[in-house]
C-alpha cells in the first residue's frame, strides 16, 4: 500500500520506506491499524456526506470473527441526490452479546456517531432470528418504539433460501438424501473422538494417495477439515455440505462409523 501511494505522490515517497527519515518507516502493527482507522474514516465521512439528511433504512447482521468475538455490521439503504438507490456499509461493530437491547444500543451509538439521526430510518431488514424480529421485545420491535415509520422487512434473501428449502424438501427423494446426509454429519461430527478419527482416517488417505502421485501437491492444498453442516437460511451451504462430504467420503465410510 505505501509502495502504491508513494508511486502516486513524490512528496509520499519522499518519507515513505527506504527514503523515510530516521528509519520511520510506518510499517509497525499499531501505525498500520492507524493507518487504516484514518481510511476507514475517510471513507465514512464521504458515506455520510453522500447519505445528506435523506431518509435511510437499516440492514444489520451480526456474526462471529476468527477471533470469535461478536460482530455486528451496519448497512444503510438510501436515495442519493441522484435519484440511485444505494447501499452502503457503514460500520462494523463489536458487540458483546446479540441480546436485542444491546444490539440497538450498539446501532444507536453508532448512527449518533456518525451524525444520523435515527427519526429518520424508515425500514428495517434483519434475518428471522427471534431477538431480530420478535414483535414484542425483538430489535424491529425496539426500534420502532422510537421510530414508527421504520417498517421491518424480513431479509429477502432469507426468505427465498427458506422457500428453495421448503420446495426441497416436498421432492420424497431430496428430502431423504439431505436427511441421510444430516445423519451422517451428525453422528460424526457430534463427537470429539469420531470427528478426530475421521480428520486421521482421512489424513491416512491423503498421504496415500501423495505417494501414489494420484493428487497434485502444494501449498494449500489437501487440507484436513471436516464434514460441513447444511443450513437453512445460509446460501451455498447445502453445497458446500455436500463438497465436503464428496472430499471426505472415502475417509466416512471407512467402517469406524457404520456408513
Amino acid at each position: 500500500m505505501l509502495k502504491l501511494l508513494a508511486s502516486y505522490n513524490k512528496e509520499v515517497d519522499a518519507v515513505v520506506l527506504d527514503n523515510a527519515p530516521q528509519n520511520a518507516i510506518y510499517t509497525s502493527p499499531s501505525i498500520q491499524k492507524e493507518i487504516l482507522h484514518v481510511f476507514a474514516r475517510k471513507v465514512q465521512n464521504e458515506i455520510r456526506n453522500e447519505i445528506g439528511n435523506a431518509k435511510f433504512c437499516l440492514i444489520v447482521d451480526e456474526a462471529r470473527d476468527e477471533s470469535r468475538r461478536e460482530q455486528m455490521a451496519l448497512v444503510v439503504r438510501f436515495v442519493d441526490k441522484h435519484g440511485f438507490v444505494k447501499e452502503r456499509l457503514i460500520d462494523v461493530v463489536h458487540v458483546k452479546d446479540t441480546t436485542s437491547a444491546t444490539l440497538k444500543q450498539e446501532i444507536c451509538s453508532a448512527l449518533s456517531h456518525h451524525n444520523l439521526n435515527i427519526q429518520n430510518v424508515r425500514g428495517q431488514g434483519y434475518d428471522g432470528a427471534s431477538n431480530m424480529r420478535g414483535e414484542w421485545k425483538g430489535l424491529q420491535a425496539l426500534i420502532i418504539q422510537e421510530c414508527p415509520y421504520a417498517y421491518y422487512v424480513h431479509c429477502f434473501a432469507h426468505q427465498l433460501q427458506l422457500a428453495l428449502v421448503a420446495a426441497a424438501k416436498e421432492v420424497v427423494d431430496v428430502h431423504a438424501f439431505f436427511q441421510s446426509l444430516s445423519n451422517i454429519i451428525n453422528v460424526v461430527c457430534s463427537s470429539c473422538k469420531r470427528n478426530d478419527e475421521l480428520r486421521s482416517a482421512y489424513a491416512t488417505e491423503i498421504s496415500h494417495l501423495v505417494a501414489t502421485n494420484q493428487i497434485e501437491t502444494g501449498r494449500g492444498a489437501n487440507q484436513i477439515g471436516t464434514l460441513k453442516r447444511s443450513g437453512d437460511t445460509r446460501w451455498s451451504s447445502h453445497f458446500n455440505s455436500i463438497c465436503s462430504l464428496l472430499r471426505m467420503f472415502g475417509a466416512t465410510t471407512s467402517g469406524r462409523f457404520g456408513y
